[in-house]
């Protein structure tokens, strides 16, 4: 597959005029070494017959060693061949899938085999021709080895640049799904490219980001069984496609516990709590889709779930904990209504006051109704609670006892607490 490279030529002229010599009688002995080369590079290993037929292995490998044996008498001023062909096979070996320790391989395999030859054709000869094949053995060698660093630096080029027009052509792909496109097969090809199931549980995670230092962020960096992370990077936000893989096989969608949790650590309560804290939020998750060619979908319903997230939240929250706030943010103009008719007096009052009632309501809805519950986390008595609860029934015409009326109410609040912080201070 390559051949010995050339390199300075001995100082003695005589000298050179005997390894030319030396060079010229080995070459009717080519087809020989070639056969030899490709059978020991074949017992070393079977990858070098499945990368190449071995009809256009035998020609290449036969055309490197005829210009390494070439190169290795040639005059100090001619063009390094030697080195051009290494570079240019350098690159071909890496289109054609050869790991590069095969290649490097195969360089020290020729070399070895045309020394011996050399060698072996001034046996029995004068000794003055053995002489001067020894005084050239480090020549020879040191060609040998720069060769092989030029095949493997053009190697490691090509490698890289491949590499980053695939991974062009992957993120183009993971883009496409992420924007909702329906090209025919487009699922098919991103799930070839990535190595990811065209169909199986995903979400997807949409980050706010406000700036970057330009390091690597560390939720990048998280692995857990269960889950595999895609990140890719938008202008002001960072979305995330996860590949959920339920414990025990079970479906990540599926029902969840008494307690809320998803029993395990492949759902969407184990994605929360691996990106809690991780991550430099806030952020909002998806529920769970069904494949690659839902991933539009699922972005969206991310991004409306990190809308519900005010501007100084820090957490990652899930669409399907955030229902009737994502119904609120979903529609700013019916939400402006409904806080205009809701909380409209409520509103209206000074600026502590109206602070203490929604404080208290606040407080009361987190406590699932409870006043005992709501006055000590206030710091007050629950007859407190009561008649703040009461004064803002009188203010919204509404009242907490009646379903529809608390409704109206929570998604009041809910709305006016996004829009008031999302106004500048």
């Amino acid at each position: 597959m390559t051949g010995p490279t050339g390199g300075r030529r001995p100082r003695n002229g005589h000298d050179w005029k005997l390894l030319k010599e030396a060079c010229t009688a080995l070459l009717p002995r080519l087809p020989e070494l070639v056969d030899e080369h490709l059978r020991q590079l074949g017992e070393h290993s079977s990858v070098y017959g499945r990368v190449l037929p071995h009809d256009a292995q035998w020609a290449e490998a036969e055309e490197a060693m005829r210009i390494g044996i070439e190169a290795i008498s040639a005059p100090r001023a001619s063009p390094r061949r030697d080195l051009e062909y290494a570079e240019e096979a350098g690159r071909r070996r890496a289109q054609q899938g050869l790991p590069l320790d095969l290649l490097v391989h195969s360089y020290r395999n020729a070399g070895y085999l045309v020394w011996d030859a050399l060698l072996e054709g001034a046996a029995g000869r004068e000794p003055e021709r053995l002489a001067v094949l020894m005084r050239s053995a480090t020549m020879v060698w040191s060609a040998v080895d720069a060769q092989a660093a030029v095949a493997s630096d053009a190697y490691r080029a090509t490698e890289l640049e491949l590499r980053r027009r695939t991974d062009e052509q992957l993120q183009a792909l993971l883009d496409a799904l992420l924007e909702g496109r329906s090209a025919p097969g487009l699922a098919a090809r991103a799930a070839a490219g990535l190595d990811l199931p065209e169909h199986g549980p995903y979400a997807v995670v949409v980050l706010r980001v406000e700036r970057r230092d330009g390091r690597e962020a560390f939720h990048r960096q998280i692995q857990r069984a269960g889950y595999r992370f895609i990140w890719r990077m938008r202008t002001d936000c960072e979305v995330g496609v996860v590949a959920l893989a339920p414990a025990g096989g079970g479906c990540a969608d599926g029902p969840e516990a008494a307690d809320g949790t998803d029993g395990g650590d492949g759902g969407l309560d184990g994605l929360a709590r691996l990106l809690e804290g991780r991550c430099p939020g806030p952020g909002g998750i998806s529920p769970v889709v069904g494949g690659l060619a839902e991933l539009g979908h699922a972005r969206r319903l991310a991004e409306l779930a990190l809308r519900t997230c005010p501007p100084d939240a820090t957490g990652i929250v899930r669409l399907d904990r955030r229902m009737p706030t994502a119904l609120v943010v979903s529609q700013p103009e019916l939400a402006g209504l409904l806080v205009a008719d809701v909380l409209g007096e409520v509103l209206a009052l000074e600026p502590a006051d109206r602070a203490v009632l929604l404080e208290t309501l606040d407080a009361w809805l987190a406590c699932e109704g409870s006043a005992g519950r709501a006055a000590g986390r206030l710091y007050c008595h629950r007859n407190t609670v009561f008649n703040r609860l009461r004064r803002l029934e009188q203010l919204t015409s509404r009242s907490l006892a009646r379903p529809r009326d608390l409704v109206e109410v929570a998604l009041a609040v809910e709305a006016h607490r996004l829009s008031h912080r999302a106004r500048p201070a």
